[in-house]
């Protein structure tokens, strides 16, 4: 995280803050609060106060709410000491509090949705580069779950990868005898015949592509508990609770990470 802190500060300071430097006297103190202007839940606090921290280790950070819990608002943070340095880190540290809790809240929304069902909301790869594990601390942070962290932890054969064998079976049956001991094996089924063809194979978890409520009430009743069922593709809020009616066991859901809106924070400075 210091890395992509130190990369995001010199991509807006660069090599000094012309404005504050100009305008506030270097010996001016402050003390700045960050609220929270629309419900939501807050994820991302160990980053914002590391901006802080990496400006100046003088400036005294106190978290006034705990993360992975739905507000209406309030108080998240303050944040007091020099000055320049608070104004220095103030847009970077909003960019990923912001950012970040509004993953969270967009996760929380899911779950909330399915709630009753037993049914678990998964993130995807389909991350902001650089800031996957942040990404994912606070989808967990909202009440989801992590899916695979990368290409290295897990095999999640594609339809790309069946493009390039002879089916879903074949490809189930080398992913087995060539995954490392603990390491899950699960493969996307666009169809049901795939799903047929994956099962056959010993398949212990399957990934069910865009298919709609109706596939996928089949596919649950083919599947008889052995596999676990996973639907993923185009879910929304609208649909996420048709989804987890028919019986799966996780929906993953990209936009928890490409399409979550900003929390609308602001950060307010008064001198010391």
């Amino acid at each position: 995280m210091q890395e992509l802190i130190d990369r995001a500060l010199a991509e807006d300071l660069g090599a000094h803050d012309l404005t504050s430097e100009a305008v506030v006297p270097s010996a001016a103190r402050a003390r700045a609060v960050i609220d929270q202007r629309s419900e939501g839940t807050i994820a991302g606090l160990r980053a914002a106060e590391s901006v802080f921290r990496r400006l100046d280790p003088a400036l005294r950070w106190h978290a006034r709410v705990e993360e992975g819990r739905w507000r209406d608002g309030g108080l998240v943070a303050e944040v007091a000491g020099p000055a320049r340095a608070i104004l220095a880190g103030e847009r970077v540290a909003l960019n990923f509090l912001q950012h970040l809790s509004g993953v969270a809240s967009l996760t929380a929304r899911f779950v909330a949705a399915v709630d009753g069902t037993g049914v678990r909301i998964l993130d995807t790869r389909k991350t902001t580069p650089g800031l996957r594990a942040l990404e994912k601390e606070a989808v967990l942070a909202g009440g989801g779950h992590s899916h695979r962290a990368g290409l290295f932890d897990a095999l999640l054969i594609k339809d790309n990868h069946l493009a390039l064998t002879d089916g879903a079976g074949e490809a189930v049956a080398r992913a087995l005898a060539a995954a490392p001991a603990g390491v899950e094996v699960q493969v996307e089924c666009a169809t049901l015949a795939q799903v047929e063809e994956a099962l056959a194979a010993g398949a212990g978890s399957i990934l069910l592509d865009n298919m709609g409520a109706p596939e996928l009430r089949l596919a649950v009743e083919r599947n008889v508990g052995r596999a676990v069922l996973e639907a993923s593709g185009g879910v929304t809020l609208a649909s996420v609770r048709e989804i987890a009616e028919t019986g799966i066991d996780r929906i993953s859901v990209g936009a928890l990470t490409h399409s979550a809106p900003a929390l609308d924070l602001g950060l307010t400075l008064e001198p010391l």
